[in-house]
Formats: C-alpha cells, sequence, structure tokens
C-alpha cells in the first residue's frame, strides 16, 4: 500500500512551551510574565527560586541574587532552564547517578537546563558553577565510559541571559536591531552577524564562547530573504544570490519547454525560470536532463524494474523529479499545489519536505554556507564551535520553513541530516 505522509501536529518554530502560575518541586515559582533589567529577556515565562532552595549548592551572591530575584526565562528557542522547573538544581553526580567517572572539577557542577535541540531531544546539558557564577555546557549521555568535557557557555547567568535578549532581538529586528527592519541580502546578513558578535563581546567583556559565536554566524542567515510581493511563495530570495553561494554557471533557470504540462503552479515555473535552483549541493543533485521527468515518467525510463507503476504514489503523473536526494531518494514537487516532496524509494512513501521551491532555495543555500562556515573555524581545541553548527544551522533552518517541526515521527530528510551530523560530532567529543 502506497501512503502519502505530510506530516501531522503543531509545534511553534521555536519549539516552546508556555508555563503559567506553576510551582515547580524544587518550591520555584514559574510564572507568566517578562524578565525585566539590564539581562531583559521576553519568554513565556519566569523561574525565581527561593533562599533555601539554593542551598548548600549555589554560594555565588550575584549568582543567588539572580536567582532569588528578577529570575530566569523558563524558555526560550535557544536554551531552557527545565531543570531548574521540574526539580532544583542538582549536581552532574546527581543527576547521572554515577560519578565514578566523573572529574572532580566536573562532578559538582549543577545541572539547571540544556541547550535546544529543534530537531530531537536535548543532548548538551547547561552547567552552573554555584561557586564562581560561570555557566558552561556538557555532554551527559547515560552509560558514557569517558568524562564529558565542560565547554563554556557564559561567565554568568546575567551575561547568558544578555546573549539570549540580543540573538531575540536580533530575530526579531528590535531594540538595538531596529535598523535592519525591512534590510534583506547578504549585505543585511553581514551588518547583523558583526552587530551581534560585537554585543556578545561586550556583555562577555572579551572573548565570545563557542556557542555564541557560532550563533552569531549563523543565526542571521534566517534573514536573508525577505516576504514575496505576491505572497504566492514563502520567500523572495536576493537576486543573484544563489549564483553568488555556488558560483557563476552552477546555478540552473529553466525555459518554459522544459517544463512537463503536469507543472501547472505557475508561481513554481515563474521561479525556477528566474531564480533556479544550483546543480549541485551538499545534499541534493539537480536533474539537468530536460524536460524535467514526472515521477512516474521517471520510473519508466530510468528504473523500470526497481517499482512497478502500482508501487509508485496515485498521484506519480503530477509530481515533478527535480533532483536525487541522498540513496535511492528523489526531491519532488507536486505539480499542481507546488510543495516540495521527498519520495522514498525504500519506503515507497512520500515525505514533506519544504513549503514550496522558494524555501527549498533557501535550505539549499543554508547547507551551503553552513560548510563554508564550517571550514572556517579552527578544528582545535575540541571543534568546539564546529559542534554547535548542526543544531544552529536547524534552528535557523525551521525558523525559516518549519515543515520537519510538524512531523511527529521525526522524519524529515534536512532535519535528520542534521541530526546525524550533530550525533557525529558528540561520538567525536566524547
Amino acid at each position: 500500500m502506497i501512503t502519502t505522509d505530510t506530516g501531522t501536529g503543531t509545534s511553534t518554530a521555536s519549539g516552546t512551551s508556555t508555563v503559567s502560575g506553576a510551582s515547580a518541586a524544587s518550591g520555584a515559582t514559574v510564572g507568566a510574565g517578562t524578565m525585566t533589567g539590564s539581562g531583559a529577556v521576553t519568554g513565556s515565562g519566569t523561574i525565581i527560586l527561593p533562599e533555601d532552595a539554593l542551598d548548600p549548592y549555589v554560594t555565588h551572591p550575584p549568582t543567588r541574587r539572580l536567582l532569588t530575584g528578577p529570575g530566569l526565562p523558563a524558555d526560550s528557542d535557544l536554551l531552557t532552564f527545565g531543570a531548574l522547573r521540574a526539580g532544583g538544581p542538582r549536581t552532574v553526580a546527581e543527576v547521572t547517578g554515577d560519578p565514578v567517572f566523573l572529574p572532580a572539577d566536573l562532578r559538582d557542577q549543577l545541572v539547571i537546563g540544556a541547550l535546544r535541540n529543534p530537531a530531537g531531544p536535548e543532548t548538551e546539558s547547561v552547567l552552573l558553577d554555584g561557586a564562581t557564577g560561570e555557566v558552561s555546557t556538557a555532554c551527559l549521555l547515560p552509560g558514557r565510559t569517558a568524562p564529558a568535557d565542560r565547554l563554556p557557555l557564559a561567565p554568568s547567568l546575567r551575561t547568558l541571559t544578555d546573549f539570549v535578549a540580543a540573538t531575540h532581538e536580533m530575530a526579531g529586528r528590535r531594540g538595538r536591531f531596529a535598523s535592519y527592519e525591512g534590510r534583506f541580502g547578504p549585505k543585511a546578513v553581514t551588518g547583523m552577524s558583526q552587530r551581534l558578535l560585537a554585543l556578545f563581546e561586550e556583555s562577555a567583556g572579551g572573548e565570545v564562547p563557542p556557542f555564541w559565536r557560532t550563533v552569531a554566524l549563523v543565526r542571521p542567515l534566517a534573514l536573508v530573504a525577505g516576504p514575496p510581493a505576491d505572497a504566492a511563495l514563502t520567500l523572495d530570495l536576493p537576486g543573484r544570490l544563489l549564483d553568488q553561494e555556488f558560483g557563476q554557471g552552477r546555478v540552473m533557470r529553466f525555459e518554459d519547454v522544459d517544463f512537463p504540462a503536469a507543472l501547472a503552479h505557475g508561481p513554481t515555473r515563474r521561479f525556477l525560470r528566474e531564480t533556479g535552483l544550483p546543480e549541485d549541493g551538499p545534499l541534493f543533485h539537480l536533474d539537468t536532463d530536460v524536460p524535467l521527468p514526472t515521477l512516474a515518467e521517471y520510473y519508466e525510463d530510468e528504473r523500470p524494474y526497481v517499482l512497478t507503476p502500482d508501487q509508485l504514489p496515485a498521484d506519480a503523473d503530477r509530481l515533478i523529479r527535480l533532483g536525487g536526494l541522498a540513496g535511492d531518494d528523489s526531491l519532488v514537487v507536486d505539480g499542481t499545489t507546488g510543495a516540495i516532496l521527498e519520495w522514498s524509494e525504500p519506503d515507497a512513501r512520500l515525505y514533506a519536505l519544504n513549503t514550496d521551491v522558494s524555501t527549498l532555495a533557501f535550505t539549499l543555500w543554508l547547507f551551503h554556507r553552513e560548510r563554508t562556515i564550517a571550514e572556517s573555524l579552527p578544528r582545535e581545541p575540541a571543534g568546539e564551535a564546529r559542534g554547535h553548527l548542526p543544531t544552529t544551522t536547524t534552528r535557523t533552518l525551521t525558523a525559516v520553513d518549519p515543515t520537519g517541526l510538524t512531523r511527529k515521527d521525526g522524519h524529515h530528510y534536512w532535519t535528520r541530516t542534521l541530526t546525524r551530523a550533530l550525533r557525529r560530532e558528540t561520538a567525536a567529543a566524547l
């Protein structure tokens, strides 16, 4: 039986949950509202801990004042302090339950939250040094037999909330980024990236931790494209954006004679004519043999002994194959709606991939840009900044096209590929 699965369920691009008026087991007060002060962060709620919940863990006076006063945001799209909400501060030794392999400097760190992973469960915990107030991260995976390395996240909780606030302002083009409202393209992205990094340096008082350096390099990329004039597609990519990224002669623009009659979606035809798609990207190879075949024609001409017509989708004659993905999977566009789908040959199933051809082009551009950024980052110490690239890129992608967040089964080609990259980076660091 052939099934078409385009995903069900709802989720926000940030992945945040709303918490209001709750009281955690730790005695933490979680309420709706906005954190104010120099580290102002708008969130779905704030976490404020009573004095006795900090004893004997937190002795650093400024940290105690923050946790018992203005508090911390319950959640953001970057990180969550859910550990405090769930049970108050606990040491790494208490959380792991097996401190034998933990070095002394890690054993007594307090687990207060985690870095968010929009494509799956969090794998990197946020740690607080109760004596100095410094904040770090570490992968605390069950069953590990080697010590986890701590990576710096912020010199203090106050600085951490400043980092989060600046990132949110950039994403919303407000506050210190209000001058970028209505501005798109590589020049605007470069300006926002440099401004964000400067704010991080100012808050940190010097060296910016690798995680936030990656955020400054990647998160502004979500703002490279603006909304289209006719709203027929999701994005209006700046002219020549793909040519600048992939190189002259490496972006194919189609002509009307290249389109089969099944491609009736006008905005898709116009985009492929005027903007085009890269011929060869990191995860996708464009079918440059024209005219473009329908999925039914592709299997009839190229793979007649692999799948028979009755094993293809019922609407295979209106699905146009744009190119190939990993293995034997195909990237197709629905000729009627313009939706971009993945045809999985092993599963004999269609999966939602992108909202439309404009977000497909943005995805290919983003992945290529990520590789360029990765090559520019130092490989030492321990590839710290590189390790944050997959999740930061996933978060950037889902902010523009949340298709991958709407799936309950987690099957989404782009986010799955980035998740695998994250696992490789995590394993390499252990």
